[in-house]
């Protein structure tokens, strides 16, 4: 089957629901309806564009969570924070239409607490490879140092991403990716943390996607976990992707977000 791609990008706007919150969209005539997306660690809305170019029927907003890149102003958010601007968005997106929030990484989480805080105006969540340690702890993970934020981000981006990808960033690329150090920290202490929510609570459908290309061992026994927990909960591993699969691999991730999302629709 061929794919037919909608030439739009992603687009930041003047305001949005939450002021200070740098908010991106790519608008869509009729869409059937709007995906949220909510970045990961040490990530960005724009890192979500070529994803947000495949998604053929589905509007797309995409936003930098507070003290990151266009939204430092706000300050670092804790993990009640994000919640918090992510039910605001959701809430402004659903008066024209159903949405979908799809999280990757640690946007996963804000996603599920989210869906749990608000589940009239969240018709599905995906969260791709996101985090729970508090059901299947990840051996290795490393946590937050206390030394310089800035030194803390550039290796999570070396361990994350790769060494030869760093040194492929400008200096002023670099530097915008250390000054995201704090935020970066938040979210790595809140992983070490009391567990923010019980995800036997569930109200809302979850799709758990994971990639088979990185520890697909660890994601496919926290799949099976967050299965146990909720029967609203369902997995899909997506054969050959990365944790970055918004940026490597965005044909698959479309597939897997709108399938979900036809999914969801037919059971409703």
């Amino acid at each position: 089957m061929t794919r037919t791609h909608f030439p739009g990008a992603l687009h930041f706007v003047a305001d949005g629901p939450v002021t200070g919150l740098a908010l991106a969209r790519r608008p869509l005539e009729h869409p059937s309806a709007t995906v949220v997306c909510v970045h990961g660690a040490l990530d960005r809305a724009a890192s979500f564009a070529r994803l947000a170019r495949r998604l053929d029927d589905l509007g797309v907003v995409a936003y930098d969570r507070r003290g990151y890149q266009g939204s430092r102003d706000l300050g670092v958010g804790s993990l009640d924070d994000h919640v918090d601007d992510l039910v605001r968005v959701v809430a402004a997106e659903s008066r024209t239409g159903p949405v979908l929030v799809l999280g990757h990484s640690f946007g996963g989480l804000v996603a599920m607490g989210a869906a749990l805080r608000a589940p009239e105006s969240i018709a599905l969540v995906v969260a791709y490879e996101s985090p729970f340690p508090w059901l299947v702890r990840r051996p290795g993970a490393p946590a937050p140092a206390h030394d310089d934020p800035r030194r803390e981000a550039e290796r999570f981006f070396r361990r994350v991403v790769s060494d030869e990808s760093w040194e492929r960033l400008s200096e002023r690329q670099r530097d915008s990716r250390r000054d995201d150090g704090p935020a970066l920290r938040a979210d790595l202490t809140a992983l070490t943390g009391p567990r923010p929510f019980d995800p036997s609570a569930l109200g809302v459908p979850v799709l758990y996607v994971y990639g088979g290309a990185g520890d697909v061992a660890h994601y496919r026994a926290l799949a099976r976990a967050l299965e146990d927990a909720s029967p609203l909960v369902r997995s899909v591993e997506i054969p050959g992707a990365v944790h970055g699969a918004h940026l490597s691999s965005p044909d698959r991730l479309a597939a897997v977000v709108e399938a979900a999302w036809e999914g969801a629709c037919a059971s409703a």
